[in-house]
C-alpha cells in the first residue's frame, strides 16, 4: 500500500512537510511530494505526525476476556448496593458464568464466597482483583470447578479446610475447570488503533503455547492490527506475523517469594540462553530482592524491571549502574492514588511510582499502561505523569512530575528496547500517529480524541 500523508508536522522539520509511505516504510519526507497513485492521501492540515504510541506493558489475553466482562471496582463501582447491582445486570457468558473484573476491598471489604452469595447465590460468579492475583469464586462457582477435591496451595481454606473462594495465582487451573472465556481481540486492536497504539508489549507470566496460537491467529486475521513484542517463559516459542519474542516474565509475590540464590539462578539462566528479564516489582521486598539478584547474576542490556511501583532512592543509585529499564505506570497515580494515600504504608508513600526522579538519574524509563489492570489509554497516562492527581484532585508525589513532551516519549520506544526513541525518517517502519492538531497544543490537554489517524506497517488501520 502507498500512502501520502501532506501538510504534516513532523519533528526536525521546520514547516509541515509530505510523507510519503510505501511498502510499509517511509521512503520520502518533502514538500510538496508527488501523488504518484497514491492510495490513501491524507492531508494532516498541520497536525503532528509521530511514530505510533507502543505500549511496554499490557495483557492482551486479560484484555481481551474482559471485553465481556463486568467491572466491579472503582470508579464503576464503589459499595456493596453498586456490587449488587452490577452483578445482577451482568450478562451471563458460556454455561450461564458471571466473569467481573477490577474488584477492590473499598467497594465492599474483603470478599470471599460467603460474602459473595450473600450478592449473587444462584449463577456462578467469579470476581477478580483489581490486582490480578486473586480471584473470588461464590458457592456455585465452587461446586462446578471441584475446588474442595482440588489440592493445590493457591486455593485458600478455613480452618475447617473448606474453601474459603478464594484463589490465589490460579489463572491456569481456572482455565482447565470453567467455560473458556470469550477473547475479543477485535474489540482491544480497536480501542488501541483509536488511540494511535501501533505495538504492544505483552506481559504474560504464564504464557504456553495455545496462547501464542491464539495471539498469531488475531494477528493473522487482522482482529490486532498492531505489532506484539510478547514475554514468554523459558521454551516457549513466539514467533509469527508482526509477533516477537520478549524477555523471561519473573513474577514475584511477597508470600511466596523465591530465596535470593534460586532468584539469581533464574536470571543466569535466562541471560546464558541470551534472554533478557522482566521482573515484577510492586514492592519494597521484592525490588530489594531483585537488586541483590541482579547484581549477583549480572545485569544483561535490556533487562527490565516492570511496575516499580515502590523504588527507595537508596536504591536509585543501583538501578543507574546496571542501566536496568523501569517500565512503569503512572496512570495508577490517577486511578488508584486515593486508596493509596489512605492504605499505603507512609513509609511507602513518598516512593510511589517515581518518574522524574529516575530520569533525572539516569535510569532509563518507559511507560505501559497495565491494561485491563489499568486504564488502557496511554494518552491518560501521559495526562497522569504530568499532573500527578488522583480522582479526588488530590497531589501525590507532585515533585515527581515530568513535562508533557517527556510524558509522550515514554510510549514512543522499540518494543524490544523501549528507550530508544523511533522517529518519523526516511527508512523506518511505517507506524505511525497523526493528530488532528500540532503536538504542542495535542500536549496542552492530551487525549485520544485528537488521533485523526494510526497507520501500522504502511496501512491505515484507524479509521478502519
Amino acid at each position: 500500500m502507498s500512502v501520502l500523508v501532506r501538510n504534516a508536522e513532523v519533528a526536525g522539520h521546520p514547516r509541515p512537510v509530505d510523507v510519503r509511505v510505501d511498502q510499509g516504510t517511509v521512503v520520502a519526507i518533502g514538500s510538496p511530494l508527488p501523488a504518484e497513485h497514491a492510495d490513501p492521501v491524507i492531508d494532516a492540515r498541520n497536525g503532528a505526525l509521530l511514530p505510533g504510541l507502543h505500549d511496554h506493558h499490557v495483557h492482551l489475553r486479560a484484555s481481551a476476556a474482559a471485553m465481556a466482562s463486568v467491572s466491579v471496582g472503582p470508579p464503576a463501582v464503589r459499595s456493596l448496593p453498586g456490587l449488587r447491582a452490577a452483578l445482577a445486570s451482568a450478562p451471563e457468558g458460556p454455561e450461564g458464568w458471571i466473569r467481573a473484573v477490577g474488584y477492590h476491598e473499598s467497594v465492599a471489604g474483603p470478599l470471599d464466597a460467603s460474602a459473595l452469595d450473600e450478592v449473587e447465590p444462584v449463577r456462578p460468579v467469579r470476581v477478580q482483583h483489581r490486582s490480578g492475583k486473586l480471584w473470588i469464586l461464590n458457592g456455585e462457582a465452587l461446586r462446578r470447578t471441584g475446588a474442595a477435591r482440588h489440592d493445590a496451595p493457591g486455593i485458600e481454606r478455613g480452618p475447617g479446610g473448606a474453601p474459603t473462594g478464594r484463589v490465589w495465582r490460579m489463572d491456569t487451573w481456572l482455565a482447565t475447570v470453567t467455560p473458556r472465556s470469550p477473547l475479543d481481540f477485535a474489540a482491544v486492536g480497536r480501542l488501541a488503533a483509536a488511540r494511535g497504539v501501533t505495538g504492544f508489549t505483552d506481559a504474560d507470566p504464564r504464557r504456553a503455547p495455545d496462547d501464542v496460537d491464539d495471539l498469531i491467529r488475531a494477528l493473522v486475521d487482522g482482529r490486532l492490527p498492531q505489532r506484539v513484542h510478547a514475554m514468554a517463559p523459558e521454551g516457549v516459542d513466539v514467533a509469527g506475523p508482526r509477533l516477537t519474542r520478549g524477555p523471561v516474565k519473573i513474577l514475584l509475590d511477597d508470600e511466596d517469594l523465591p530465596a535470593l540464590a534460586d532468584l539469581e539462578a533464574r536470571i543466569a539462566g535466562a541471560h546464558g540462553a541470551l534472554r533478557n528479564v522482566a521482573v515484577h516489582c510492586v514492592t519494597r521486598t521484592q525490588l530489594v530482592l531483585t537488586v541483590a539478584a541482579l547484581e549477583r547474576a549480572g545485569a544483561r542490556g535490556g533487562d527490565r524491571i516492570e511496575h516499580g511501583a515502590v523504588i527507595p532512592p537508596e536504591l536509585i543509585g543501583a538501578l543507574h549502574a546496571m542501566d536496568v529499564t523501569i517500565v512503569t505506570q503512572p496512570n495508577f497515580v490517577a486511578d488508584r492514588g486515593d486508596e493509596y494515600i489512605s492504605a499505603v504504608d507512609p513509609a511507602d508513600i513518598g516512593d510511589l511510582y517515581r518518574c522524574r526522579s529516575l530520569i533525572d538519574a539516569g535510569v532509563p524509563v518507559a511507560f505501559g499502561t497495565d491494561a485491563p489492570y489499568g486504564e488502557a489509554d496511554p494518552w491518560h497516562t501521559i495526562t497522569a505523569a504530568v499532573e500527578r492527581r488522583t480522582r479526588s484532585g488530590a497531589h501525590l508525589n507532585a515533585d515527581e512530575a515530568i513535562n508533557a513532551p517527556a510524558a509522550v516519549r515514554h510510549f514512543l520506544g522499540r518494543g524490544d528496547a523501549p528507550t530508544q526513541l523511533r522517529r518519523v525518517e526516511v527508512g523506518c517502519v511505517a507506524d505511525l500517529c497523526l493528530l488532528k492538531v500540532p503536538l504542542a497544543e495535542a500536549l496542552a490537554s492530551p487525549s485520544p480524541e485528537l488521533v485523526e489517524a494510526t497507520i501500522v506497517g504502511g496501512e491505515v488501520v484507524w479509521p478502519a
